[in-house]
C-alpha cells in the first residue's frame, strides 16, 4: 500500500503532465486561430473561443448552443460527442486535410492539433459550404 507522500508525488506528476498538455493545446489552438485570420488570444476567453471556433468552421451562430448540451445528462453528452466528431472532420477539411485526419483531431488532439498548427496546412474557408453538416 502506498503512503501519503507517494500519493502526493503521483498527484503532482499527474497534474504537471495535465498542465503541460493543456498548454500545448492552447498554443496549437492559438496558432490555428491565427492561421484562420482570427485573433489568437480568443482561445483564452471562455465561451468566446467557441464562438470563434464556429466562425473558423463557417457554422451558423446557433451552432454554439449545441456545445452547451453537455450539461444535459446522457443525451447531452451524446449530442456533444456527435458535434465534436463532425466539427473535427470539418476542421480538417478547412485546412485541406482528409476526414481521417479529422478523426485524429478528435482522438489524439495533442498530436494532430500541433500538426495542423505548425505544419504546412493552409486555411481556406471556402473548402466547406456554410449550410452543409460536414
Amino acid at each position: 500500500m502506498l503512503d501519503a507522500t507517494t500519493w502526493a508525488a503521483l498527484a503532482g506528476a499527474y497534474f504537471s503532465v495535465l498542465l503541460l498538455l493543456i498548454g500545448v493545446l492552447l498554443i496549437a489552438s492559438w496558432k490555428i486561430f491565427t492561421k484562420a485570420g482570427k485573433p489568437g488570444w480568443a482561445v483564452l476567453i471562455p465561451f468566446y473561443n467557441i464562438y470563434v471556433y464556429t466562425q473558423v468552421l463557417r457554422r451558423p451562430k446557433w451552432w454554439i448552443l449545441l456545445y452547451f448540451f453537455g450539461f444535459v445528462p446522457f443525451v447531452g453528452s451524446l449530442a456533444v460527442l456527435f458535434v465534436s466528431i463532425i466539427d473535427s472532420v470539418r476542421m480538417a477539411k478547412v485546412f485541406g486535410k482528409s476526414p481521417v485526419f479529422g478523426v485524429g483531431l478528435l482522438l489524439l488532439p495533442f498530436i494532430f492539433y500541433l500538426v495542423l498548427a505548425f505544419g504546412s496546412a493552409d486555411y481556406d474557408e471556402y473548402r466547406v459550404v456554410e449550410g452543409e453538416l460536414i
